[in-house]
């Protein structure tokens, strides 16, 4: 009897381990294989498929922004944009969202919807996983190819002002910083203060190519109050004032630039109804994502924001700043925001996106000839090598962007 109930204890311990294992194994997921600390190179770019012909098209595409200024806002909700609020409060911003020269998406962030991670999202492509919670506490040096190591490389100088998370994943990478921590979270005024005081300088120089600015204030009063408080309306409108700062300075630099500038306004995570986060409510995870360049035609109309990946923004971003994308990066182009460039360059950016991923999945997957996405890129590369077979025989007799319905025409 005593023989039996020991047996008995010890398969219901083995049970419950077993159990344990595969909650462990579902809520920390091993992360799929990737390149490690290798970084995408310029030179290994692949040539546009031109099906036998010859292309001068083999490096990467020249940059389409010169300046590019990241305002993230800590805990932003969309709706805090979209929404009554914006409307109420962010008066300037949803001008340029419904009438303005931008492009406006509801970006998901995956989660945990916590700082560090969403961080390491938006600037590897790659989507972390929920082990990252702890982490959050105390970022290490972010090894893996990213946004950031790759402008450093190219030759962009890159300035930071904000939550020091940065300053962690990412030490001697930009050639001025000013970190604030984010652990204060009774402190909403001079988190954020710290940040816009340098701003009236360094809107004016010239000697930086990448600004990037996070935004802690509206997090701290999400968490001392909820999105309901009062003290929302206040800091919404703070901030802007302080988007119309950065794209009315930037503006009046343009006559003097190559290229146009390019304002994005981002938040890392949402805000639950409480004033939390970190899990996968629609509040949590749903945040704006505008592009805001005069390289953009003017929009006349106003229609509900279009979703993407937040990951999204690593290819489109590379790309716009002429950099290769990051190795580990699953995101794929926003192609709105390229829209204005022909036919042809439109082709070629999702050539390099899709190569990228192809290049991942060969990484990944055991028997990556069989996989559907796989299979999918070879036959879009055999169409886009015809295309562009077609245009270089003379088939086409414009480059221009109203080329498309040729293309359409041509099966493309």
């Amino acid at each position: 009897m005593r023989l039996r109930s020991s047996l008995l204890a010890c398969c219901g311990l083995l049970v419950q381990l077993f159990g344990m294992a595969v909650f462990l194994r579902g809520f920390f997921p091993v992360p799929l294989k990737s390149f490690g600390s290798a970084k995408a190179k310029a030179s290994d770019v692949p040539a546009e498929p031109v099906g036998g012909l010859t292309s001068n098209w083999t490096k990467l595409p020249s940059p389409l922004f010169g300046k590019v200024v990241v305002m993230l806002i800590d805990a932003l909700r969309e709706d805090f944009v979209f929404g009554p609020k914006g409307r109420q409060f962010m008066p300037y911003t949803r001008h340029l969202v419904e009438q303005g020269p931008s492009h406006s998406f509801i970006a998901k962030a995956w989660p945990p919807t916590v700082t560090m991670p969403r961080i390491k999202a938006m600037m590897t492509g790659r989507i972390p996983g929920f082990i990252d919670v702890i982490m959050n506490l105390n970022s290490a040096t972010l090894l893996e190819d990213n946004l950031i190591w790759q402008a450093k490389a190219a030759g962009k100088r890159a300035l930071f002002y904000g939550d020091d998370t940065w300053l962690r994943l990412f030490p001697d990478h930009f050639i001025e910083y000013d970190g604030t921590t984010s652990f204060f979270v009774s402190d909403y005024t001079e988190v954020d203060e710290n940040v816009t005081r340098h701003l009236d300088k360094v809107l004016k120089r010239n000697d930086w190519d990448l600004l990037i600015l996070h935004y802690l204030g509206l997090d701290h009063i999400g968490h001392l109050a909820g999105p309901n408080s009062h003290l929302i309306g206040p800091k919404l409108n703070e901030m802007d004032n302080i988007i119309q700062k950065i794209h009315v300075e930037l503006l009046s630099k343009e006559g003097e630039a190559s290229l146009p500038s390019l304002l994005i306004l981002c938040g890392d995570h949402g805000m639950s109804d409480t004033g939390s986060h970190g899990g996968s409510s629609n509040h949590e995870v749903n945040t704006p994502l505008v592009f805001i360049s005069p390289a953009f035609r003017k929009r006349d109309s106003f229609a509900a924001s279009e979703y993407v990946e937040q990951t999204d923004l690593t290819s489109t971003l590379a790309l716009g700043f002429g950099l290769p994308i990051p190795r580990n990066n699953l995101g794929r182009l926003i192609l709105t925001v390229l829209e204005e460039r022909t036919l042809r360059e439109q082709l070629r950016y999702l050539h390099l996106n899709g190569y990228q991923l192809s290049l991942l999945v060969q990484e990944s997957v055991p028997a990556y000839e069989k996989d559907a996405g796989y299979k999918l890129f070879g036959i879009a590369q055999k169409s886009h090598s015809s295309w562009i077979k077609l245009y270089l025989e003379g088939y086409f007799s414009s480059d221009s962007k109203h080329s498309r319905g040729t293309g359409q025409r041509c099966g493309i």
